[in-house]
């Protein structure tokens, strides 16, 4: 399906299902965001390839993921923050830049992954992402956890590790979430006992 939507290039992999906190100042985000509350609809977030987050024009990567705005506060230094949670990867198809400097980008969406069983050899990173639940699990509010689901576990390993923004992106454009644990596993450098 295809859609158009504003987008928010940042030096962060946003994952289907991962939180997303951003404090808001520049005049065209913050009209985006407002817009995007009043109307509920998403907003696209992408990795920066090329340029800044604040600023200036930025170029991203070809794919990138739908968030939605599911809370919002006044931030101690008056600015606005934002939480979003990310829904549906995108695939770029054409980006035109509005006269605020807001990118705008014609978007293909695509299936969710399916859910799949964890195999035998690799189910000890659910048993390491749960032991990472305890710390880090109200970061996800009240979604509860799919430890059993090889997509879900993947990119909720993929969000916590601490691995470059490339890596993080081939985890997000892998189509397979099978693979995307094995890619994982090998990061870790886990072996089989």
């Amino acid at each position: 399906m295809s859609v158009v939507l504003p987008l928010f290039p940042l030096n962060t992999v946003l994952f289907p299902g991962g939180p997303l906190r951003l404090r808001i100042f520049e005049p065209r985000y913050l009209d985006m965001i407002s817009r995007c509350m009043r109307e509920n609809s998403s907003f696209g977030v992408a990795l920066i390839t090329e340029g800044r987050e604040a600023g200036g024009t930025a170029r991203t990567t070809v794919m990138g993921t739908t968030a939605r705005i599911v809370d919002f506060e006044r931030l101690d230094d008056g600015l606005l923050g934002i939480t979003a949670r990310g829904e549906q990867r995108f695939s770029i198809v054409d980006v035109k830049t509005q006269a605020d400097g807001l990118n705008v980008a014609d978007v293909e969406l695509l299936p969710e992954e399916p859910a799949m069983e964890i195999p035998d050899d690799l189910a000890i990173l659910a048993e390491l992402l749960k032991q990472a639940f305890v710390q880090v699990g109200t970061a996800y509010g009240d979604e509860p956890p799919h430890f059993e689901n090889a997509s879900w576990v993947g990119m909720r390993l993929a969000e916590i590790l601490p691995l470059p923004m490339p890596e993080k992106q081939q985890c997000l454009e892998m189509e397979n979430a099978v693979e995307r644990l094995r890619l994982l596993r090998e990061r870790l450098d886990i072996r089989q006992a």
